[in-house]
């Protein structure tokens, strides 16, 4: 389970709840956030698995997703710089595919299964890594939002994605 909550007086960045693994759907017990210089908070019951504070960073970060038993994140830089903290496994990152994002990147979130994870532009362009489907982007279909995009959020079964744009638009 997830909540994503961008640029939050430019100070927070996002906020992700962490569960306790269960056979039913998980229940949030803390949630953490991140900022820009890469520090995790943690809230609650959410452990810290590490963070990027005090390193020497290409890009700002700009979202954290957790993984689906709680036990850890990922943290997405504006560049697409993704570093992977607990038992978050790393599947590529745009810097790492020599792709440079035409807009800074401004979410990330996870698959169900935690082996993969999406990423989402401002542009609403999307990259998808690991088990993560790519099931289009806003660019590809020649769509140019109206108000920049800022987050990411996968369907229930997993097979497509939400984006919302700053002005509250929606994207299926």
């Amino acid at each position: 389970m997830t909540c994503a909550i961008v640029g939050c007086a430019g100070v927070v960045l996002g906020l992700v709840w962490s569960s306790s693994a269960s056979a039913s759907p998980p229940a949030p017990t803390g949630y953490w956030m991140a900022g820009a210089n890469g520090g995790v908070f943690g809230f609650a019951a959410a452990a810290l698995h590490g963070s990027l504070a005090g390193s020497t960073l290409s890009a700002p970060v700009s979202g954290i997703a957790g993984t689906s038993d709680g036990k850890g994140y990922w943290l997405a830089a504006k560049d697409g710089g993704v570093f992977a903290f607990g038992d978050a496994g790393y599947f590529g990152s745009l810097p790492g595919k020599s792709i440079v994002p035409l807009a800074p990147v401004v979410g990330i979130a996870s698959t169900a299964d935690s082996k993969g994870y999406w990423l989402v532009g401002g542009d609403g362009g999307v990259f998808a890594f690991g088990d993560a489907g790519f099931f289009g982007s806003l660019r590809s279909i020649g769509i140019t939002p109206a108000s920049p995009v800022v987050g990411i959020v996968p369907t229930p079964s997993g097979n497509g994605y939400w984006l919302v744009a700053s002005d509250g638009g929606g994207f299926a």
